[in-house]
């Protein structure tokens, strides 16, 4: 079997385009904020907004980071809004609430987490093992997920948490942040560390590279797939742990709009959907520009129909401008 002196090599050239190609991210967030600071000076450049913009990206980078450790080999996930909402659904009603379901103290947060991560775990298999595209199986999962969290809502009255501390928990800023982005930081550096240091993380550059060649240097393909859908799918059940938080209370639906704004953090950050470079640095990059963007257009009073097209330009710009070096290698049967 050979060795995987091939696999480092090509992680290591990946990072550095990570790096350099970052820069461009962090002069369009700069850009922003220097813009909307002009245009509104008395709301935007205030802690009390940052803490807005920071407290909105919590949940897309959570998201962001499990879905570009798939895209890195060159697949996609699209089950991010029916995971987001079995495993919202499954942490609420596991814990104190309005209904008396149960109440397993902390043991909801892995339980919720262990139903992310085997929705993802499925996706991962039956691709990988049938031979069936990922878009196919993930938005075949999205509405599995999405189908488990109405089961679970049934037609009783709305779960609310019956804990105020841990409904306020996110929003609140002890270390001058809020504990929501926090704990984005939290799986950013999870995930940084996953693709930076371990066989899987530089495996999956490789594969998204050219995974015939990752075949051949004796990369177990299959299984390290599958492993990435898991963590994407523990990833999206996180993000709907934090959203049901959010709100209070259980709703299927946590997760709704968060598949667009995932993908187009991903290719804005600079993470061609052919896979092969990027990551979670870069995809973090990518969110703050997002919310950043939609927090200014409001405040400068832009029309809700007008922000819409302003976001779905920018999604198809930076598709363009993301994958148009790699546009032979993008493929759909993946």
């Amino acid at each position: 079997m050979a060795s995987m002196t091939g696999t480092g090599g090509t992680a290591t050239r990946s990072a550095a385009l990570t790096w350099r190609g970052g820069l461009a991210e962090v002069a369009i967030l700069l850009a922003l904020i220097v813009i909307f600071s002009l245009l509104n000076p008395a709301s935007f450049p205030t802690l009390t907004n940052l803490d807005t913009i920071l407290n909105n990206a919590a949940i897309p980078i959570v998201v962001g980071v499990g879905a570009s450790a798939v895209v890195l080999t060159g697949r996609i996930d699209l089950s991010v809004e029916g995971v987001m909402g079995a495993a919202g659904m499954a942490f609420v009603l596991l814990s104190a609430n309005s209904r008396e379901t149960a109440d397993i103290g902390w043991l909801a947060w892995p339980a919720a987490l262990a139903l992310g991560a085997g929705l993802g775990a499925l996706t991962g298999a039956i691709h990988a093992l049938a031979k069936v595209p990922s878009f196919i199986v993930s938005l075949g999962i999205w509405y599995v997920g999405l189908g488990i969290a109405a089961l679970l809502f049934g037609y009783e009255m709305i779960p609310f948490l019956s804990s105020e501390a841990i409904v306020a928990w996110p929003t609140q800023s002890p270390l001058g942040l809020p504990n929501s982005f926090l704990l984005a930081l939290v799986v950013v550096a999870l995930g940084w560390f996953l693709e930076s240091n371990t066989r899987l993380g530089r495996a999956a550059y490789a594969i998204g590279n050219n995974e015939a060649v990752a075949r051949m240097t004796g990369i177990p393909v299959t299984r390290f797939v599958i492993i990435l859908f898991a963590f994407a799918g523990a990833c999206s059940a996180l993000a709907g742990i934090m959203g049901s938080l959010a709100l209070g209370a259980g709703a299927a639906n946590v997760g709704v709009g968060m598949l667009f704004l995932t993908l187009a953090a991903i290719v804005i950050g600079g993470t061609p959907l052919g896979g092969g470079r990027g990551g979670a640095l870069r995809t973090v990059m990518g969110v703050l520009i997002l919310p950043t963007l939609y927090n200014g257009l409001i405040l400068a009073g832009v029309d809700p129909q007008v922000q819409s097209g302003v976001s779905g330009l920018v999604l198809v710009v930076a598709v363009i401008a993301a994958g148009w070096s790699q546009r032979a290698k993008l493929r759909v049967s993946k």
